[in-house]
């Protein structure tokens, strides 16, 4: 049985800077010309939760319309995996990058830069030529890589003594545009005359996220308060060697298992319901649902996870609900697709918490949770863009859903084994 620990808040004062050290030079505090310079605290609040809005949105809205997207370019089922695979491979890619970005440039350049990439990846995706459908992926791609990495860093920043309910609050924000996405994605179909004029209605969200990062970025420059600070820059040198260390691996692949699951079911989880005959309309709003819940787990399990010494048993509860859920959707796709996706969706809620949240439990200081954040969100979304890619080549091999759908159970019971590793109360 875990052990529980007083009840002090998950992301105390002491433990703000490991939640959001993702960029350590954005967190530094500012010299005080520049704090004059910055923009007011509600036109901050309306660009994180803008750019929250983006984070999901143009990757959610693409799963409901794979089988037009197929049909019209052609693709077979490997092929179209792809669609989601490039944009994973530069998430992770893009991580690498973020934070040197932002210290030489400034977090709200480079965030604004972001959303503008955003916009035009998001377009390209569109045109004609079908090259620029994987071009523009990997634009979307790198774009949300760099919103992921430095959003955290922004928000201790600019509001320390609210860093909790601010995280919470991007976090819910992010899932809000992946299900308002997905629900919206065959309506905007229909409406606007296909898939391209669906998946580009989203460059306009993007492009309002711009307006209002502008003035920041703008303010940002003339202030120079994005200069890290001299001990950012400079790593401890008894730093420890994440790469050697077990738990530090333990974690990474938790994030990157999860993340796998997670984007497998963006890519395919419509199309294994119209495949076993429910409507396209139905699919996008089950598919939707499933994102919706995903905001129970995510904001229960680190609740519950900071209470305890030791997460095993819990990782192992949230896994079980997930491979239940699976189990579900292989054997009865369609007849039981809303307890399907319920259980699913918080399951899959709660294991992002629970990787998200490990990060800071695992550490003993912000410089080594920053060093951790990176690497597992560098590698885990590397190791998740083999997932589609995987699981439409499986498809396509044996036209069918059963073996795709194994491969996911498979992964819950790595998961299972990854939790009880990373779940122990030691620190990197």
């Amino acid at each position: 049985m875990s052990e529980t620990r007083p009840e002090t808040p998950l992301i105390s004062p002491s433990t703000t800077s490991l939640v959001a050290a993702e960029e350590p030079s954005s967190a530094a505090p500012a010299p005080a010309g520049a704090r004059a310079l910055r923009a007011h605290p509600a036109l901050v609040l309306a660009g994180i939760l803008l750019a929250s809005l983006n984070m999901r949105a143009a990757l959610a809205g693409v799963s409901p319309l794979v089988g037009e997207i197929n049909d019209h370019f052609g693709l077979d089922s490997t092929a179209s995996s792809l669609v989601t695979t490039i944009p994973l491979v530069f998430m992770g890619l893009g991580s690498i990058v973020a934070p040197r970005l932002a210290r030489r440039l400034g977090t709200e350049t480079v965030l604004c830069a972001a959303l503008v990439l955003l916009c035009g990846g998001i377009l390209l995706r569109v045109a004609p030529p079908v090259v620029t459908l994987f071009v523009g992926g990997a634009l979307v791609g790198t774009a949300i890589a760099l919103l992921n990495v430095l959003m955290p860093g922004l928000i201790k920043r600019d509001f320390p003594e609210r860093a909790a309910s601010m995280t919470a609050l991007y976090s819910t924000a992010m899932i809000l545009g992946a299900t308002v996405s997905a629900a919206c994605a065959v309506p905007l179909e229909k409406a606007l005359g296909g898939w391209r004029g669906s998946l580009a209605s989203w460059s306009l969200l993007a492009a309002v996220a711009v307006i209002v990062w502008i003035p920041q970025a703008l303010l940002a420059r003339r202030g120079g308060h994005h200069a890290a600070a001299p001990a950012a820059r400079q790593p401890a040198a008894d730093a420890p060697n994440l790469l050697r260390s077990g738990l530090a691996w333990q974690v990474t692949l938790l994030m990157g298992t999860q993340s796998l699951i997670a984007y497998v079911c963006i890519a395919w989880m419509p199309t294994v319901f119209t495949d076993n005959g429910m409507d396209k309309s139905t699919a996008g709003l089950v598919y939707a649902f499933y994102t919706l819940v995903q905001m129970a787990g995510s904001f229960v399990v680190p609740m519950l996870a900071g209470r305890m010494r030791h997460q095993r048993l819990l990782a192992v509860g949230v896994v079980v609900l997930m491979a239940a859920g699976t189990t579900g959707l292989l054997l009865a796709p369609a007849a039981g697709a809303w307890v399907w996706a319920t259980m699913m969706g918080v399951a899959q809620g709660g294991t992002l918490g629970l990787a998200l949240t490990l990060m800071v439990l695992r550490t003993r200081d912000a410089h080594t949770a920053a060093r951790l954040s990176g690497m597992a969100q560098t590698w885990g979304y590397l190791l998740a863009s083999a997932g589609p890619f995987v699981v439409g080549a499986v498809h396509q091999a044996t036209h069918g859903w059963s073996l795709p759908i194994g491969i996911l159970l498979l992964a819950c019971v790595a998961l299972v084994f990854l939790g009880l590793g990373a779940g122990r109360d030691r620190k990197i």
